[in-house]
């Protein structure tokens, strides 16, 4: 790959070892090369400018969470060494909540979720990133519901006035990506079947996904068939029936010993002004950031990963009603 180092087979390869080489192999100091200065990082909690607010950050969270792994899934992946290439890395993390953090006193419970990172490389280094965890699957299994661990954290940080407030589009900055992805048909195929959805089209589930699929949706929840599918889908959309649903990014890949597959960056932002996942309306200005991942079969859509923070969704919700 030009302007990366020989050390690296391909673009997943340099993905997959860089996280490793971070995170496993204890190397932060090596997002001094890996990292640009100025990097900005944007995730549901709100956006950091930086990479020496990213190293802080990674040094905290293993030293609440020393044991962490991060298993890399998949990398799904457009653009050349050239111009510049975007990846959207799915990782499956396990961690023991064995220090005092952001989290609390130290429980001692045993985590697994999921991530999904998008990030631009070139020259050997990452400039642009969105990150997604799944903090509603952390949080119950430190034994809270996202909407109480959102208030408790309102009021950690000093109650509505001082409490920081989740990622929205109106605080973001201009990164050096502005790519949108490919046009490879099973991106456009995917941000099909969620853009009918968002318009009330949920015909749209069992005319394209497999009676088997496969579900991985936030909370760390596994939901298999349609029923499933249309249970999750209306419930988000329900409860933001009026609010602007946009396909970010877009890729779709066909790779050797893989089945086609997608990933979508996406939001949805408006007012909860619907009954659905997120309880009573509210009339709170809301904004989601989403990420997912589909794989195709024969049958249809397979196999789908869903991440959104709902930490973050209520916490909106909290700051807007009190």
């Amino acid at each position: 790959m030009k302007g990366f180092s020989n050390r690296w087979l391909d673009f997943p390869d340099y993905i997959l070892g860089i996280t490793h080489e971070i995170w496993e192999g204890r190397g932060i100091a090596t997002l001094d090369h890996y990292y640009s200065d100025d990097i900005p990082v944007r995730s549901p909690a709100g956006l950091v400018h930086g990479n020496t607010a990213v190293k802080a950050a990674t040094m905290a969270t293993l030293s609440e969470f020393p044991d962490r792994t991060l298993l890399g899934e998949d990398v799904i992946w457009s653009g050349s060494p050239e111009e510049g290439m975007l990846s959207s890395h799915r990782l499956l993390s396990t961690a023991t909540h064995s220090g005092d953090g952001i989290y609390g006193k130290a429980s001692g419970k045993r985590l697994v979720y999921r991530i999904i990172a998008d990030c631009h490389a070139v020259n050997d280094q990452i400039n642009d990133e969105w990150l997604i965890r799944d903090q509603g699957a952390i949080v119950r299994q430190l034994g809270h519901s996202p909407e109480d661990y959102a208030r408790n954290q309102i009021e950690a940080e000093g109650g509505a006035a001082q409490a920081s407030r989740p990622f929205h589009p109106d605080i973001d900055i201009t990164g050096p990506y502005r790519g949108r992805g490919n046009d490879n048909e099973w991106g456009a195929k995917y941000a099909d079947i969620l853009s009918r959805m968002t318009r009330a089209d949920f015909a749209v589930i069992p005319a394209e996904y497999d009676r088997a699929a496969q579900l991985e949706l936030p909370g760390g929840v596994t939901g298999h068939s349609h029923a499933d599918a249309d249970r999750f889908w209306m419930g988000l959309r329900s409860s933001f029936p009026s609010a602007k649903f946009e396909v970010h990014h877009q890729i779709g890949r066909e790779d050797p010993m893989m089945p086609p597959r997608a990933a979508l960056r996406w939001s949805l932002t408006g007012t909860h002004d619907g009954w659905g996942s997120f309880g009573r309306p509210s009339g709170a200005e809301v904004h989601v950031m989403g990420a997912s991942h589909a794989e195709f079969g024969p049958w249809g859509l397979r196999r789908e990963y869903v991440l959104f923070d709902e930490t973050a969704i209520w916490k909106q919700i909290h700051l807007a009603t009190g």
